[in-house]
């Protein structure tokens, strides 16, 4: 059998960023043991709020320029709350990278698992399956503090700018009604719904006026609409109800942590940063320095990106086994949890995140 090489850039960054990619590198060697076929070669590289304190940079030098050439970016977590700018911002070289490679489809999945922690008491709360997609170029991040781009900045008043543009948008819109046509294929929803505040907004008009102009080439695929703050509402009283819900930047930020405490907490929270050419991967939680190095933070969030990388690699190389090994890592998380084989310390579980990812490799093997 032929293998195919895929070269991953991986930043490791701060705090449980460097154990949680240490668990997921494990899990994804044996997924790609187990399945054959294709290599992940991995290059590590500096970056993140350490090393900016160590350098005054926030990746080293030649790490952009590293990982957009690789095939995939594989990043673990970045930020230190003692760490900042002089105007009090963050180190954000992941939101540069996000920009600078026009990532802009962010895939942020919201999954129940069995005996995972469920925070709604109706019984559909163990059906919720669904998939915020986040623009993550534009909408009010366009201005965040690493652009540089507030258009009024003084000691009296600070503005910021919420910029949707047609290209961006189009591309997102197609990504959407994509992603809820192989869900649909899969066995899940095929509907998309338009999030916005398209009633107060022209830059939400806008967005969703291109919603309807893009249904048009996906006829088979049902859509309906929100208003965000409906959306937030819908997502506590029934988030069974929907697939693939697509909506601005800020929008998006928000009300995936929602969706991730939904199902358990942010150690569940999976990510993919998607755009016509690269692919970031990494965990939706934060560094959280208080338990760096003690073997407590649950690594399932940055395996399920793990797996959220393999299958972007096998659809975009059009190759089956990584996307074969991608849908046995997510059966093993499932089968953990419902075998309780898999107890995060997170969840109040004896579980650590080595003993975790030993789990999970343990339910790859034959």
């Amino acid at each position: 059998m032929n293998t195919r090489d895929f070269q991953v850039a991986v930043i490791r960054g701060d705090g449980i960023g460097i154990d949680v990619t240490e668990a997921t590198l494990a899990v994804l060697a044996a997924a790609e043991a187990r399945v054959g076929g294709f290599r992940l070669v991995a290059e590590d590289l500096d970056g993140g709020a350490a090393y900016y304190r160590e350098t005054g940079r926030d990746m080293a030098p030649g790490a952009e320029a590293a990982a957009a050439g690789a095939d995939a970016i594989l990043l673990g977590a970045i930020g230190l709350p003692e760490v900042r700018h002089a105007d009090g911002t963050e180190i954000s070289p992941h939101l540069r990278l996000r920009e600078d490679l026009q990532l802009y489809a962010g895939v942020r999945p919201v999954k129940a698992y069995p005996n995972a922690p469920q925070r709604l008491a109706d019984p559909r709360a163990g059906e919720i399956d669904l998939v915020i997609l986040r623009e993550s170029t534009e909408g009010l991040f366009y201005s965040a503090a690493v652009h540089d781009r507030s258009p009024v900045e003084t000691d009296a008043e600070v503005q910021d700018i919420l910029r949707i543009t047609r290209a961006t948008t189009e591309k997102l819109h197609d990504f959407a009604f994509r992603l809820a046509g192989r869900r649909r294929a899969r066995g899940g929803k095929g509907l998309v719904t338009c999030v916005d505040k398209a009633n107060v907004f022209r830059s939400m008009a806008f967005f969703r006026k291109i919603f309807d102009e893009r249904r048009a080439g996906f006829p088979d695929i049902d859509v309906s609409y929100n208003y965000v703050d409906a959306q937030a509402l819908d997502l506590v009283r029934q988030p069974w109800a929907f697939g693939v819900l697509v909506m601005e930047n800020m929008f998006g930020d928000i009300l995936s942590d929602l969706g991730g405490g939904l199902v358990g907490g942010m150690g569940m929270a999976a990510c993919a940063e998607i755009g016509d050419a690269h692919g970031l991967f990494q965990p939706a939680h934060g560094s959280a320095p208080d338990i760096t190095g003690q073997d407590k933070a649950n690594p399932l969030a940055a395996i399920l990106s793990g797996a959220l990388m393999l299958d972007y690699l096998g659809e975009r190389a059009d190759l089956e086994a990584p996307g074969e090994a991608a849908a046995l890592i997510e059966q093993a998380v499932h089968q953990g949890f419902a075998e309780n084989r898999l107890r995060p310390m997170e969840f109040g579980g004896d579980m650590g995140t080595r003993a975790v990812a030993r789990e999970v490799v343990a339910l790859l093997r034959p």
